[in-house]
C-alpha cells in the first residue's frame, strides 16, 4: 500500500494549486482519504477528507477555499486549494484510513510542499 503526493510548489497569495494522491496497492474508493497538513512549529492539522461513501469535510480555515475530490478511474485524490493564503504555507500528506475520516490513518504519503508569499 502506497501513496504519492505532488503538485506542491510555490504560489503567491490569491493563487492555486492542485494537490494530487495517487494510491497504489488499494482502491482508494474503499478508504477515508484525507489531506494533512503541517506546519514549522505547529501540529499537523487535518485539512480535508472523503470518506468512503463520498461525503467530505474541511477544517473551517479552508472551507470555500479548498475542495477535494477524487477519480476512481486514476487511483487519485485530488486537493484544489484557491485563493491561498501565507497561512497555508506547509507540508501537505496525504493519508488513508479503513474506517472513516475521524479514525486511524495507516498509510501516509511523503508529504510535498507548499509555500504561498505574500
Amino acid at each position: 500500500v502506497q501513496l504519492q503526493a505532488s503538485g506542491g510548489g510555490l504560489v503567491q497569495s490569491g493563487g492555486s494549486l492542485k494537490l494530487s494522491c495517487v494510491a497504489s496497492g488499494f482502491n482508494v474508493d474503499t478508504y477515508a482519504i484525507g489531506w494533512f497538513r503541517q506546519a514549522p512549529g505547529k501540529e499537523r492539522e487535518r485539512v480535508s477528507c472523503v470518506s468512503r461513501s463520498g461525503s467530505v469535510q474541511y477544517a473551517g480555515s479552508v472551507k470555500d477555499r479548498f475542495t477535494i475530490s477524487s477519480d476512481n478511474a486514476k487511483n487519485t485524490v485530488y486537493l484544489q486549494m484557491n485563493s491561498l493564503k501565507p497561512e497555508d504555507t506547509a507540508v501537505y500528506y496525504c493519508a488513508a484510513a479503513q474506517a472513516w475520516c475521524g479514525g486511524p490513518h495507516g498509510y501516509w504519503g511523503q508529504g510535498t510542499q507548499v509555500t504561498v508569499s505574500s
